[in-house]
């Protein structure tokens, strides 16, 4: 009689890291790694700088090779089928990754036609649609507001339907106005099926957005959960007045600070 698959066999999840370690000479970087993301979820990897975040999303995108472990990407090892998780991924970095001289349908548009991809002009105005750009589509990049930079630069990301998109910091350096902006886009992908592993330092912007929460620190996933699992972590909160829960902030310091001490 044979033994039925597990739901691990059967959904397999979007990004399966195990024993992920990377070090640049005596500095260790990573320690040990493991992490799964779910297919169609956002997880949000919070650190301070220097933590290893970025270091992890480009192994995870075949732009670094790691010293040790194991690392699956929509089912390919990132190793050996690179090629195979290129296809099957996008990247958003820090900072906008658009042409200024252009305008936002343009910068679609070449995108588009560099994938080789049909109908490039009607790939274009679904995007500039879907992220509420189509009033804005026909100016020039330069006049767009920051929000309206990184939204563009995420739509450009989507071209080809990655279906699992890196964002690391993707709301670094704006104002709140265009930190919400770019929360609902990011909303909207996980909403159409798009797996996310978003990387921040803005505490608030994990609880807005994530399905789940891994923090890094010292070069291993020391917590990983839903919001609500890690508010466990601390002590129940006091009635007094008011009844204060503990916010995701709490949450960080107080386990990073045990972290530091054991």
């Amino acid at each position: 009689m044979s033994t039925p698959p597990t739901t691990d066999q059967v959904h397999p999840p979007a990004i399966h890291v195990r024993g992920l370690e990377k070090s640049y000479k005596e500095l260790h970087v990573l320690r040990g790694v493991d992490l799964d993301v779910a297919r169609g979820n956002i997880l949000a990897l919070l650190g301070s700088n220097g933590a290893g975040k970025t270091t992890m999303v480009k192994i995870l995108c075949t732009l670094l090779k790691a010293d040790a472990g194991t690392v699956r990407v929509n089912g390919f090892d990132v190793a050996t089928q690179a090629a195979d998780v290129r296809e099957a991924i996008s990247l958003t970095g820090q900072f906008a990754a658009v042409d200024e001289i252009l305008s936002g349908r343009e910068n679609l548009v070449l995108i588009a036609k560099l994938r080789h991809l049909e109908n490039p002009g009607a790939i274009a105005d679904d995007l500039l649609k879907r992220f509420s750009l189509t009033e804005a589509g026909a100016r020039r990049v330069a006049t767009y507001s920051g929000g309206m930079r990184r939204r563009l630069d995420i739509s450009m990301s989507l071209i080809g339907n990655p279906p699992i998109i890196f964002l690391d910091e993707p709301t670094a350096g704006l104002d709140p106005e265009a930190r919400i902006e770019v929360w609902r886009a990011v909303k909207e992908l996980a909403d159409g099926g798009t797996t996310v592993l978003l990387t921040t330092q803005y505490l608030e912007e994990a609880e807005q957005l994530a399905d789940r929460i891994a923090i890094l620190h010292e070069g291993r996933i020391i917590v990983d959960g839903t919001l609500a699992e890690l508010k466990k972590l601390l002590p129940p909160a006091k009635v007094e007045y008011v009844e204060k829960q503990p916010s995701l902030e709490d949450v960080f310091f107080a386990v990073v600070g045990h972290a530091e001490k054991s």
